[in-house]
Order: structure tokens, then C-alpha cells, then sequence
């Protein structure tokens, strides 16, 4: 301290707390561009791993211009690997990609049933899987329904399957096997070797290379040929709209 009551910093003392505070500044910089880094990564990872039906909420709003692309690529043509209702002349093929975890198939399972039975005889149906990653029952149910479908039961399990979508497991797949009377021995064994596991990923990577980027995914094939792909799990009547605009 000088003699006039001052406080006197010495040129070492006086560097060394222009460093501490730059120090502590730079810091604070970096917290914040850390925090904000965090945020975003966050927000990113939240929207990769969740339903790609982000326009739709429990009351079916209109949909959104959500970012996806409507372009439809090349479908994988219909195989005896695949799970169809409808005749072969039929006016128009609807091909359903779905999840059995994924809340909005489950929903959107009730207005794809009630198009099957309104044009009965007039669309051909084709149900594919496309089980979502972050879902961590929805292949083993995928698998199951394969396995059901072995005895001639792929719709009755599925129905079952989409019934209460919060029970899947082995449990819930012993039971609806019990119910539709299958021969439990058979189905037990096609359960814990996974045996359409592969026949599983090549319906997901048909998916995808036809542009479905999300579940449901549902592509809509007019007699012409020409496709249309469904944006996500809409209401019935849009659902239906789109039908007899290709119709």
C-alpha cells in the first residue's frame, strides 16, 4: 500500500490476474458453446430416434411439411415371402411397411383394416416389415408374426400383436400362439432360432430403397403403375381419398 492509502499491484501480481481473468473468461466462452453443442446434438438425436410420423399427434392434426421426401424409388416385386390379401387383378396394390412397437402403426392398423373391408375384391394388400431400431421388441414381434404365419395365422397374430402394443414379449407371443390354437412346439423352436431374421432385414432394406423413411409407410400402386406414397398415419378419410384418387 502506498503512503497515500492507495493499493499498489506489483507488474507480476497485476499479469498474473490478467491471465487468471482471461482464463476464466475463455471458459465461460466454452461453457456456453459446450452447452449449446449438447442442446442441438440433443435435439438431433431425439428427432432420429423417434416415429417419423412427427406431424401427427393422439387427435390426427393435418399433416406438415415435415422435411421427408415423397418420392417413391423401386419396389421390390411381390414374392411368395410375402404376406398378401386382395386378388392379382385388382385395381390398385397397397403396400403396408410397419412396425408392431410403433405407436402409429398401432393406430393407423384400424384405418388400414377398415380399407381392407371396404374395397374387398378391389385392392390387393402386401404387408411388409420395417422394424425401427429404437424399438427394441419390434423385430422379435416381427419375427413372431412370421413364425405364426407358418400355420396360417400372419393376420390373426398381427392383429393381436397391434392389440396392446405395451405387452410385447415372449410371454404375449406364447399366448396369442395358444389362442389361435398353434402347434406351440413348431412355433417355439421358429422363436428362439430367429428364423426370419433375414427374411425380416430384407423387407426393411426393400423399405427403404422405396423411399419409406419412417412407420407406417404405406405406398399406394395404381393399375398405371404409377406409385404414391401415404404421408404417415393419417385419418381414414384422407387415407381413403388417396385410394380413390388412384382408383
Amino acid at each position: 500500500m502506498s503512503h497515500d492509502g492507495n493499493v499498489v499491484i506489483s507488474p507480476k501480481t497485476s499479469f498474473a490476474l490478467g491471465l487468471i481473468g482471461g482464463v476464466l473468461v475463455l471458459c465461460t466462452i466454452g461453457f456456453f458453446i459446450l452447452l449449446s453443442y449438447v442442446f442441438n446434438n440433443q435435439a438431433s438425436s431425439d428427432l432420429s430416434n423417434s416415429d417419423q410420423n412427427l406431424a401427427y399427434d393422439d387427435t390426427y392434426p393435418s399433416p406438415v411439411d415435415d422435411g421427408l421426401s415423397d418420392e417413391v424409388g423401386e419396389i421390390k416385386p411381390i414374392d411368395d415371402t410375402d404376406h398378401i390379401v386382395g386378388p392379382d387383378d385388382a385395381e390398385a396394390t397397397v403396400y403396408l411397411y410397419s412396425d408392431f412397437e410403433c405407436p402409429y402403426c398401432g393406430r393407423f392398423h384400424t384405418s388400414f383394416k377398415q380399407l381392407m373391408d371396404e374395397y374387398e375384391g378391389r385392392i390387393q394388400v402386401v404387408f411388409r416389415h420395417f422394424p425401427l431400431s429404437f424399438h427394441p421388441n419390434a423385430r422379435t414381434a416381427a419375427n413372431a408374426a412370421e413364425c405364426a404365419a407358418e400355420q396360417g395365422k400372419f393376420w390373426e397374430f398381427a392383429d393381436g400383436l397391434f392389440e396392446d402394443q405395451t405387452i410385447l414379449g415372449s410371454d404375449r407371443y406364447e399366448t396369442l400362439a395358444k389362442n389361435l390354437k398353434l402347434n406351440l412346439s413348431k412355433f417355439d423352436d421358429c422363436i428362439t432360432s430367429s428364423k426370419y431374421d433375414s427374411k425380416i432385414s430384407a423387407d426393411l432394406s426393400g423399405g427403404m430403397t422405396a423411399g419409406v423413411q419412417g412407420t407406417p409407410g404405406t405406398i399406394i400402386v395404381g393399375s398405371d403403375g404409377q406409385p404414391t406414397l401415404v404421408p404417415g398415419a393419417i385419418p381414414y378419410d384422407q387415407l381413403k381419398a388417396m385410394l380413390e384418387a388412384v382408383l
